[in-house]
C-alpha cells in the first residue's frame, strides 16, 4: 500500500463519520461505538505508516501520540506536501523554459520563439538566461543513496594517513621529508609551451566504475604532470562533500564521480598524489587541499598553484576565470561555480564546465612559468618568482584539514554578534540556539547554515520569543526553515531557559560591547589618518611641504597588514603614507588579538575548553535548553536508507 493510498483511505473512512451531538449520541450503541473504534485503529495505524515515510519526511518523523502535537504534524506534513509540489512544479517549468517550450491553448508543449529565434522569457516576457540554483531541494541526499560513511563526531580530524611525531603531538605531512627546491623547473629557457587541442576533439571519461579508476590511476602513473580541479557542496553535509574530481593530462580529461566512488578514490590515487615526481597544476588550491585530506585521505607533494602565480605575477585578476580569458581567450561560464553539484545524473552544461576548468589548466601552467623566468632575468630583486610560487604552493600542501569542534565558547565566534549590542539574556539565547543547531546539524549531516542560519540566530535573540505563535511571527518572512518548522516548541523552550541563565553570560556580553568599540574607534582613527594622508599628498601637489610623521611604527611593522577589514564596513588601503601607519598598525594588531569577527580569541585556540565530546552519538549538556544539567543524546545514524525532509 503506498503513500497516496493511506491518505486517500483515510480521506474516504473520515466523511462518512458524524459529528457534533449526533456523534455522541450515535457513539452510546455498542455497534457504532465498535466501528468507531476499528476506524480509529485503522486511522492511527495509517497514520504511522504515513508518519514512518522516511522518504517523505526524513527519518525520525513518526507520527506523534499526544492530539495536540498530532494536529501541529499534520499541519506541518500538509505544507511539506505542498511545498514539495510547489518545487516539483517550479522544476517542471525550470525545464520548460531550458528546453525553450512554452503550454499553448491546446494544452500541447511547443517551441518559443523569440525575436532573434529560440531564447528564455522572464515573467516581463524579456529574454533572459536560467538561473543556476546552488540548492535544489528536490534532490535526494548523497549521504543516504550511497550509505555514506560520515564522523560528525566533537573530536579532532584523525589523519589516519599520516604518519605521527616521535612524542605522538602532530602528524607528519610526506612533504616534511621533501623540499621545495626539489620541484623547481630546472629548463624554462627551452620550455615550448603545448596547447592543448579544441574540447571536442580532446577523449573525454566521466569515471563512475571502479574498473575506471583503476585505469585513471594506471594513466596518470604513466605522466609526469596532470591537473586536478574539484568540485564541493557545503550546504546540505556538516563537513561538506566532494562531489566530483576533475583531472586532465595532456591528451585526456577525466571526471570521477566521488561520491559514488567515495570509498576507493584514496585507495587508487592516494599514491600518484603523493608521488613528488609528479607535477600536480591546481588553481586556487587552498581549499581543495583539505577536501582531499577530508574525504580521500589523499595529501599532495609537489603542486604548482596557478593561483598564488597569478598573484606573483601581479595580474589584474587571480581568478581562474581571468586566466582562461587572457591567456586561452576562452570565455568561461562561471553560472555553474556554485551550482548543487550533488545532482546526478549530471547534465551535460555542468560536465562541460567541470572540463573547462583542468583542461587548459597545464598550458596555462606552461605560459606562468616562462612568464615567471621572464620576470627573474627584468628584476633586480635576488627573490627568483618562480620558487617564490612554488614555496607558496608547498605551504599550501601543508595545511591539514582541522574539524569543527564546538566549544562552551564556540557561540562567541558567531558572525555579526560583536556588532548586535547584546546583553547578558540575549547571548544566553545565543549559546543556547548554537549549541542545540550544532547538536541536530552534527547528527542529521546538516550544514549549521541550513538547520539555523546566522542571521536567524541574532534575530531570535533579539526579539526573544517565548511562544511558537511569535516564533512563527518571526520568521515568516525568511526562506523556509525545515528543522526549526518542525522543532518551534524546542527553539521556545531553549529561549525561556537561556533568558533564565542570563547572568553567567554579562561578563561576556559587556567585553563584546568594550571590544567592538575599540575596533570602531580604531576605524574611525584610520579613517581620520588616511584622510590626513590624503590632505598631505595634494599639500605636496600645491607646493606646500607636508608635516612629518613621528609615528614610532614603521612601515615594514605593518607592510603585511595593509589590508583591514572592519565588520561595520570593509576599509582596504594599501598604507604608503607613514601618517597612516599608527592607526593601520593598532587596528591591525586590535583584529589579530581577537576573532575576525567577534572580538574573540580565535576557535582553534580554544581547544582546551571541552565540551564532552562526541563519539559515535551527540552527547551534549543542554543547560540551555533543559536548565539543569541533563544530558540529551542524539545518535549519528546515515546508515539508514532514509532521505531528507526536502
Amino acid at each position: 500500500m503506498d503513500f497516496n493510498h493511506y491518505l486517500s483511505e483515510l480521506s474516504t473512512s473520515i466523511q462518512s463519520i458524524p459529528s457534533s451531538d449526533d456523534f455522541r449520541f450515535n457513539y452510546n450503541i455498542p455497534e457504532f461505538r465498535r466501528l468507531i473504534d476499528e476506524l480509529t485503529r485503522k486511522s492511527q495505524s495509517m497514520l504511522n505508516k504515513i508518519g514512518s515515510s522516511d522518504h517523505i519526511w526524513g527519518p525520525g518523523s513518526s507520527f506523534p501520540a499526544d492530539i495536540d502535537d498530532a494536529y501541529e504534524w499534520i499541519v506541518n506534513a500538509n505544507d511539506d506536501v505542498l511545498e514539495l509540489v510547489n518545487e516539483v512544479v517550479d522544476e517542471f517549468h525550470k525545464v520548460l523554459k531550458e528546453q525553450d517550450m512554452e503550454e499553448g491553448e491546446d494544452g500541447f508543449f511547443k517551441i518559443k520563439k523569440g525575436k532573434n529565434g529560440i531564447g528564455y522569457f522572464g515573467d516581463d516576457g524579456n529574454e533572459t538566461k536560467p538561473k543556476v540554483s546552488f540548492h535544489v531541494h528536490t534532490l535526494r541526499k548523497p549521504q543516504y543513496h550511497y550509505n555514506l560513511a560520515v564522523d560528525n563526531s566533537n573530536q579532532p580530524f584523525e589523519h589516519v594517513w599520516l604518519e605521527k611525531s616521535e612524542d605522538g603531538e602532530r602528524f607528519i605531512h610526506p612533504l616534511e621529508k621533501l623540499s621545495v627546491l626539489d620541484f623547481v623547473d630546472k629548463d624554462i629557457e627551452n620550455l615550448v609551451p603545448l596547447k592543448p587541442p579544441p574540447m571536442e576533439c580532446t577523449p573525454f571519461k566521466l569515471v563512475e566504475e571502479v574498473n575506471g579508476l583503476k585505469e585513471l590511476a594506471a594513466k596518470l602513473s604513466s605522466v609526469n604532470e596532470f591537473a586536478v580541479d574539484l568540485e564541493h557542496n557545503q550546504y546540505r553535509s556538516f563537513q561538506g562533500l566532494t562531489c566530483l574530481m576533475q583531472i586532465s593530462t595532456r591528451t585526456e580529461d577525466f571526471i570521477v564521480d566521488t561520491l559514488k566512488l567515495r570509498d576507493h578514490v584514496g585507495t587508487h590515487l592516494r599514491e600518484v598524489f603523493k608521488d613528488p615526481t609528479k607535477k600536480k597544476v591546481l588553481h586556487g588550491a587552498d581549499r581543495d587541499i583539505v577536501w582531499l585530506q577530508r574525504d580521500f585521505g589523499i595529501y599532495v607533494c609537489n603542486m604548482f598553484d596557478t593561483g598564488q602565480a597569478s598573484r606573483v605575477l601581479k595580474m589584474e585578476r587571480y581568478s581562474l576565470q581571468h586566466l582562461l580569458q587572457h591567456f586561452c581567450g576562452v570565455t568561461a561560464n562561471k553560472e555553474y561555480q556554485n551550482a548543487d553539484w550533488r545532482a546526478r545524473p549530471l547534465p551535460d552544461v555542468m560536465i562541460k564546465y567541470g572540463r573547462e576548468d583542468t583542461h587548459y589548466l597545464l598550458y596555462i601552467y606552461d605560459l606562468m612559468r616562462i612568464k615567471l623566468f621572464e620576470l627573474s632575468k627584468e628584476s633586480e630583486s635576488p627573490d627568483d618568482p618562480l620558487l617564490d610560487v612554488y614555496k607558496r604552493s608547498y605551504n599550501v600542501c601543508m595545511q591539514l584539514y582541522e574539524k569543527e569542534l564546538l566549544t562552551d565558547n564556540s557561540y562567541l565566534n558567531l558572525k555579526g554578534l560583536r556588532r548586535a549590542g547584546f546583553n547578558g539574556q540575549q547571548l544566553a539565547v545565543v549559546s543556547g540556539l548554537y549549541e542545540w543547531r550544532d547538536v541536530l546539524a552534527r547528527a542529521e549531516d546538516e550544514s549549521t547554515g541550513y538547520i539555523l542560519p546566522n542571521k536567524v540566530i541574532l534575530e531570535i535573540a533579539k526579539h526573544m520569543p517565548v511562544t511558537a505563535s511569535n516564533l512563527r511571527r518571526l520568521i515568516a518572512e525568511r526562506s523556509r526553515l525545515p528543522y526549526v518548522e518542525r522543532n518551534h516548541d524546542i527553539v521556545v523552550n531553549i529561549v525561556r531557559h537561556s533568558m533564565q541563565n542570563a547572568e553567567a553570560f554579562e561578563e561576556a556580553a559587556l567585553r563584546l560591547k568594550e571590544e567592538q568599540a575599540a575596533f570602531e574607534e580604531a576605524a574611525l582613527r584610520l579613517k581620520e589618518e588616511q584622510a590626513a594622508s590624503v590632505s598631505n599628498v595634494a599639500s605636496v601637489k600645491d607646493g606646500t611641504e607636508a608635516p612629518q610623521s613621528h609615528s614610532s611604527n614603521s612601515k615594514d611593522e605593518c607592510a603585511a597588514n595593509g589590508s583591514i577589514g572592519i565588520e561595520n564596513g570593509t576599509i582596504a588601503s594599501t598604507l604608503k603614507e607613514n601618517g597612516a601607519n599608527t592607526g593601520a598598525c593598532e587596528a591591525t594588531r586590535l583584529g589579530n588579538s581577537v576573532s575576525e569577527e567577534n572580538g574573540f580569541p580565535d576557535k582553534k585556540g580554544k581547544k582546551d575548553i571541552k565540551v564532552e565530546q562526541i563519539g559515535s552519538s551527540v552527547n551534549l549538556p543542554c543547560h540551555s535548553i533543559l536548565g539543569n544539567n541533563a544530558k540529551c543524546t542524539i545518535t549519528v545514524d546515515l546508515d539508514s536508507d532514509s532521505d531528507d525532509m526536502m
